[in-house]
């Protein structure tokens, strides 16, 4: 049992389970009906997405020190009783279920599902 860390709308892998969304956003231009079947998500969590704001700031970050300040600033807001609570369960059921979270952006190491990764390990989750 695990969690997959993965970008939305590409290919389910075996076993991958119920896939979450951590985005703000649902995605454009797809009926609500089509998300789970085009591999987008299952269930739409955005409380672990970053605010709007921290969107536009990891959107722009060419460089490391703003890629830095926007992984700061998004942890800070991890840390709110609702969003840690959430990363505490999905830790935890990460030991009895297989199943992914993820995000719209190509390249994970410039975005947030990077530091979901981070958080949910500091939790003792088993990732995939």
């Amino acid at each position: 049992m695990a969690i997959a860390i993965v970008r939305l709308g590409t290919p389910r892998k075996k076993d991958e389970g119920i896939r979450i969304g951590t985005v703000r956003r649902p995605p454009r231009g797809v009926p609500k009906s089509e998300f789970s079947k085009r591999d987008f998500y299952d269930v739409w969590l955005p409380l672990l997405s970053p605010t709007a704001d921290l969107v536009s700031m990891a959107l722009t970050a060419t460089d490391e020190k703003t890629w830095k300040t926007f992984v700061r600033k998004f942890r800070t807001e991890l840390k709110s009783h609702d969003a840690a609570r959430t990363l505490d369960l999905l830790a935890a059921l990460s030991h009895q279920a297989n199943f992914a979270i993820g995000c719209y952006c190509e390249d994970e190491s410039r975005c947030h599902r990077s530091v979901l990764r981070a958080e949910l390990a500091e939790r003792g989750a088993k990732i995939a």
